[in-house]
């Protein structure tokens, strides 16, 4: 069974605590995922991440519905975090986030090693082409929420059209 990367890199023009703490809140996932994979996080709220903190998530692969659980196994504020799938899709699932302050902002990376079940032919066909769809769906999103003048007013607006 194959092992795949994904790697995503951008810079986003805020410091880096900032960036830090909207990837720490884990509310702001919904407003990053794509609204076709019907996304929802399960565990109550408020909820503050540290390692060893567990989230559970429901969301819909080819109408299909899927529990998805990760848990917190490195929590460094604000250099970054890895988040691990206990349950879900994936045979693996390891997803390290990276934040380093440069010159512009915060230069963010993404790195998800990962295995899927029906190894090279499956992913071919299905997974990684989603991924992709996925992670350019999240870039957008984190440029949109991120670089607007008013932060508040962009999460308040995202929250709102995932609530209808």
């Amino acid at each position: 069974m194959g092992q795949y990367i994904l790697e995503r890199e951008m810079v986003i023009p805020r410091e880096t605590g900032d960036v830090f703490s909207f990837f720490g809140d884990p509310r702001n996932l919904e407003a990053i995922t794509p609204p076709w994979l019907h996304f929802k996080i399960l565990t109550p709220m408020p909820l503050e991440l540290a390692a060893g903190v567990k989230i559970v998530y429901r969301l819909r692969l080819h109408g299909i519905p899927i529990k998805w659980v990760t848990k917190i196994t490195i929590w460094e504020p604000p250099d970054g975090f890895v988040d691990e799938q206990i349950q879900g899709p994936y045979t693996q699932w390891i997803h390290t986030h990276r934040f380093e302050a440069v010159p512009e902002g915060t230069r963010m990376r993404d790195r998800v090693l990962y295995r899927v079940p029906g190894g090279n032919l499956v992913h071919s066909l299905f997974v990684r082409r989603k991924l992709e769809k996925i992670f350019a769906f999240r870039q957008e999103a984190i440029t949109r929420i991120l670089t607007s003048a008013d932060r508040e007013a962009a999460l308040q607006t995202d929250q709102c059209l995932s609530d209808s």
